[in-house]
């Protein structure tokens, strides 16, 4: 792993925690939790659930996650393809859901979350 991947990890991680906190806050958590969820997975792989902060837009049933610098995160690649079971947490509830990961012509790649029910 190159020094700036492993710079921009090391940035991208403090970062999250520190909105993971923010979301929790008193006096800025409703704001901030309109635009920011906290999403539940099982890897692939691993098989180990995570939990990550992430944006996102909600129109309905329908959550469309964009990811900012998609080729340094790998959490979107367990929705490839097919796509997978994901939970998130909206208006202090957690909803779950099925994840599909798409990457546009430009390479941008956004994650759209069908929730259940």
């Amino acid at each position: 792993m190159g020094l700036g991947v492993a710079l921009t990890k090391r940035v991208v991680g403090g970062f999250n925690s520190w909105m993971v906190a923010l979301r929790s806050s008193p006096r800025w958590g409703r704001l901030v939790s309109r635009h920011l969820t906290v999403i539940t997975y099982t890897g692939r792989r691993s098989g180990r659930t995570f939990s990550t902060p992430v944006a996102y837009q909600r129109e309905g049933d329908i959550v469309r996650i964009p990811v900012a610098l998609p080729d340094v995160k790998k959490w979107w690649r367990n929705f490839t393809g097919a796509g997978g079971p994901i939970s998130l947490e909206l208006g202090g509830a957690h909803h779950a859901g099925h994840a599909v990961a798409r990457r546009d012509d430009r390479g941008r790649v956004t994650v759209t979350v069908r929730l259940d029910g």
